[in-house]
């Protein structure tokens, strides 16, 4: 396997003037996103960034309008009050304020997951059989369409908040009640028995570039949110595929990031299908956890970028944005 990665296109930090990074906020994914922040706020410190932490959209407001913020680190995740929606991204550039990842279409679709296979499903890539579940559906018939076991799932959460792993048609209706405790859509998608990977995603100064793909090997029966975050026995093995079959994972990465109108930084989650081989898209995270326990920093140390150097290269993709401020309140 063979990664290359150009160098980081700036070295001076005063080029990024004062930089919010923006974390905590008010979504579902609040602890896992100040746990993230933090560490990206140390990093960006230690490489001499005049950086600082703001919790919340409400705070960065505030902090733009006393004209302290140059530039947004955005490590907020989810929606509603979380940073992935496109919410942030048309506040920051209606206020003329660079900031990290995608823009407004990239950030709203992905956060929604059924749009999301709609657009990969148009472009003819491969993705887990679905139903939708809106208010008052019948998820008896969808199980019984799609065939059973499935996932229960908000359609526009992540962190595996809200999931539910269902095998038998009595779990069903429980599974519902649980993830409709969170606002949206749900997603009942077709559950594939096999490994299950991700694959970064990173801007360079020769575009985007896919990392080497990890696959995750959790000691329980599947990737839930304690084995997220919280576990210490769940083995990440990288690069997770070997020869063809990795620069395969990496290729489709990059593509269903891209036509998902995705930008700057982000991580693609895959299934790959025991039996036969076969990868399926899952979703992006256009906001990655930063945390102990985070992917997008493992797979970039196998590439020799370690943690306050892949902070510096995501900070750097801020600087691609047309019509906004620079540092010192210049338009670039």
């Amino acid at each position: 396997m063979s990664v290359k990665v150009a160098p980081p296109r700036v070295n001076d930090p005063a080029v990024f003037g004062r930089v919010a990074v923006l974390m905590g906020g008010t979504s579902a994914e609040r602890e896992v996103s100040l746990d993230s922040g933090r560490n990206v706020l140390e990093a960006l410190l230690s490489r001499g960034v005049d950086a600082f932490a703001v919790d919340g959209i409400p705070a960065l407001i505030d902090a733009i309008r006393a004209g302290s913020v140059d530039r947004v680190f955005n490590i907020l995740h989810g929606n509603k009050g979380g940073g992935e929606d496109g919410v942030l991204q048309g506040l920051c550039e209606a206020l003329g304020v660079p900031y990290t990842g995608s823009g407004v279409l990239g950030s709203a679709l992905t956060m929604d997951k059924i749009r999301t296979k709609q657009v990969w499903l148009s472009e003819g890539m491969p993705t887990p059989r679905y139903a939708r579940l809106a208010p008052g559906a019948d998820v008896h018939a969808a199980a019984s369409e799609l065939g059973l076991p499935v996932f229960i799932k908000p359609s526009s959460e992540g962190s595996s908040v809200g999931v539910s792993r269902v095998l038998v048609e009595a779990d069903l209706d429980a599974a519902v009640e649980h993830a409709s405790r969170y606002p949206g859509e749900l997603l009942m998608e077709q559950l594939i028995s096999g490994e299950e990977l991700t694959v970064p995603v990173l801007l360079t100064a020769d575009g985007h570039v896919a990392l080497p793909s990890i696959r995750i090997v959790p000691k329980g029966e599947w990737y839930d949110y304690n084995a997220k975050y919280i576990a210490d026995d769940t083995q990440y093995l990288c690069p997770g595929l070997e020869g063809t079959d990795e620069d395969e994972i990496r290729r489709i990465a990059r593509a269903a990031f891209v036509s998902a109108g995705c930008n700057g930084w982000g991580r693609v989650d895959f299934m790959r299908d025991r039996a036969t081989g076969q990868l399926y898209l899952l979703e992006v995270n256009t906001a990655p956890g930063m945390t102990s326990h985070s992917l997008v920093p493992k797979a970039a140390r196998q590439v020799g970028i370690e943690f306050e150097e892949l902070c510096w290269r995501v900070l750097e993709s801020s600087l691609d944005q047309a019509g906004v401020r620079t540092a010192g309140g210049a338009t670039a």
